[in-house]
């Protein structure tokens, strides 16, 4: 996601933790919790005024905003994916989340090697990150059932990923993660019950059936 604003800005716009500045997040030092409302002068005022009921455009709006920023992708990128996700038989908001979760950056961060998706896509762009034993530097790339990922021996990053396991994020079950070797594998596709996600899909497959 090209942005070049303060990161934590946008967890109190979206009002929810997107997970975007890990070890502050863990130690309940993030901007969200510190000034939860939202950015600026007049999202101090907002608080203590009578707030309209938003419209249906503004909820399915925010809940875009949310998924975009908490995975790191661009709005036109995350409208490839739900164009891609609605010609699979499964439910379209259920199937966009799984390819958001199947990228390689992704993978990354949830195997606990990065303290951010930002982070991970560092990795993954620098040239750390292996899949299958070769080596792949685009984000994007879908990790699928049975590939290995693993951080490349004697990187520059080792001390980096230490830190971050150090975290103690938690593995989600449908991946099998060896973080003492750095290494980790997909077991199988993410299921909505496995996915730890901030917003409502739902809400998000309306905002693009839009267009």
């Amino acid at each position: 996601m090209a942005t070049r604003r303060p990161v934590e800005k946008l967890s109190r716009r979206a009002g929810v933790e997107l997970g975007l500045k890990g070890a502050r997040q863990v130690a309940g030092k993030s901007g969200r919790i510190r000034r939860p409302h939202p950015p600026g002068q007049q999202g101090r005022a907002q608080q203590g005024r009578r707030r309209k009921r938003d419209s249906d455009y503004l909820l399915q709006l925010r809940e875009k905003q949310k998924v975009q920023w908490f995975y790191g992708v661009a709005a036109g990128q995350l409208g490839r994916y739900f164009d891609a996700s609605r010609r699979r038989p499964e439910a379209t908001g259920e199937e966009l989340l799984r390819q958001l979760e199947q990228r390689l950056d992704n993978v990354v961060y949830r195997l606990g090697f990065a303290g951010t998706r930002a982070q991970a896509r560092q990795f993954v762009s620098h040239g750390h990150v292996l899949v299958n034993g070769e080596r792949v530097n685009r984000s994007s790339y879908e990790v699928r059932p049975g590939e290995a990922i693993s951080i490349k021996r004697d990187s520059a990053i080792e001390p980096l990923v230490r830190e971050a396991i150090s975290l103690g994020f938690r593995v989600p079950p449908w991946l099998d993660a060896d973080q003492q070797a750095f290494s980790g594998r997909v077991a199988h596709r993410p299921q909505r019950s496995e996915i730890d996600v901030p917003a409502d899909e739902n809400r998000v497959v309306e905002y693009f059936a839009k267009y």
